[in-house]
């Protein structure tokens, strides 16, 4: 039996498979992380804005969980397909309720880069960001975040899969 080297893989071969309860257990447990360290009265946060499209999930999650009824999104693309491009907000949420981010909880599915990132924290410096799943370069960035994954792996989020069925790699004839 021959093995590529580890710097011929597949592109699937380097993937993070992510199920719907995976992600739900996650973002679970970034809410308790998460929990009382608000800077409002009892640790509370004022409002949850989610980065689209990624944080939506996540963001409900942690809203259901830390009990937060004021829910608002950014809109930043930072990727055309599976490339990545300069930062753009397409979409920004409700400015009064945002200020300079004082009380404001921004969840993102994975910081990777950290340029989706450094373009909200430049918008709402006193916010907190958090992501549930972290690469090395974009951490940085990040105030908390769930797991750390290495930078060469591709998470694959339940959102963006379908179920399948998959030839097995030796098939009886």
């Amino acid at each position: 039996m021959t093995t590529r080297p580890r710097h011929d893989r597949l592109p699937h071969e380097k993937g993070f498979h992510i199920s719907w309860d995976q992600i739900h257990r996650d973002s679970r447990a970034l809410a308790w992380r998460l929990d009382g360290q608000g800077p409002l009265e009892g640790g509370a946060w004022k409002a949850i804005v989610a980065i689209t499209r990624g944080g939506m999930a996540p963001a409900m999650i942690i809203a259901r969980e830390l009990d937060v009824r004021t829910v608002d999104t950014i809109s930043v693309k930072s990727y055309n397909d599976q490339k990545q491009q300069e930062a753009v907000v397409l979409k920004a949420p409700d400015a009064a309720l945002m200020g300079d981010g004082t009380g404001i909880l921004i969840i993102d599915d994975l910081v990777d880069s950290g340029r989706t990132l450094e373009l909200v924290r430049e918008l709402y410096p006193n916010a907190h960001l958090a992501t549930v799943y972290a690469k090395p370069k974009g951490r940085p960035m990040v105030h908390t975040f769930i797991t750390e994954v290495s930078q060469d792996t591709w998470i694959f989020f339940p959102w963006d899969m379908a179920l399948q069925y998959v030839e097995p790699y030796r098939a009886t004839p």
